[in-house]
């Protein structure tokens, strides 16, 4: 299993993605600079996140012109699997590879904190080893996360079973109150309908050691290797 890893000038999670996955689950990693015209044979590609550009414009505005998006563009329709977190899930959607848009939170203001997610779909490559209604604390780092998309697109979304995740409380929840930035339908991560491309807000990297006192993020990892590895 091979995974590229996409690095930006202003990506700041590529390292803690690499970590994971090469010294927590021994996976062979390559970094995939933006100037980049090859993915170097990979089996996998992740858009991490970070400050692409310095996310002047709009967050993942400038990145999805990059180089390295064409060929991402190309694998994708190719069957390819590509998965964005935070940074990583703007870009998507700035490239058109995810419906909607990631919009200023809605107190617009940077929130850096542990937030509780509830698994609204474990029919998805990156939750498949996760339960239905299975409740995730994972943490959050972003200004522009809210994700927002017309009635028509989420009416779509929620008919293909397209919405991964949702905000919540500790007890699964899902409400205003527990919306960490106000998302339509408090949507934390979703897929296209071709159940190929991924992207989430919080950060499953970060919580994937038991060092750092959290774990939840591995079953987001452990989805996607055990999924893979049997394609």
């Amino acid at each position: 299993m091979k995974f590229g890893v996409v690095v930006f000038p202003g990506s700041n999670c590529d390292a803690d993605t690499i970590h994971v996955l090469n010294q927590v689950y021994g996976q062979e990693v390559v970094k995939l600079w933006h100037k980049d015209n090859d993915l170097q044979g990979c089996d996998f590609v992740i858009i991490p996140g970070g400050f692409s550009y310095g996310d002047y414009l709009r967050s993942g505005a400038i990145a999805q012109f990059s180089p390295i998006m064409e060929k991402v563009n190309q694998f994708v329709s190719e069957g390819g699997f590509v998965f964005g977190i935070c940074n990583g899930f703007q870009v998507l959607c700035e490239a058109n590879l995810l419906p909607g848009a990631l919009l200023r939170n809605e107190k617009q203001l940077f929130q850096c904190k542990n937030v509780h997610i509830k698994v609204s779909s474990s029919n998805s490559l990156i939750s498949s080893a996760l339960k239905q209604d299975e409740v995730l604390q994972l943490p959050i780092a972003h200004a522009e996360g809210r994700y927002y998309a017309p009635e028509s697109t989420l009416a779509d979304l929620n008919a293909h079973n397209q919405i991964i995740f949702r905000y919540c409380d500790a007890l699964g929840n899902v409400s205003d109150h527990s919306n960490a930035n106000g998302s339509s339908e408090n949507i934390a991560g979703i897929c296209n309908l071709q159940r190929n491309v991924f992207g989430m807000m919080p950060h499953p990297e970060r919580a994937a050691e038991s060092v750092l006192g959290n774990t939840d993020g591995k079953g987001i990892f452990d989805s996607i290797l055990q999924q893979v590895s049997v394609l």
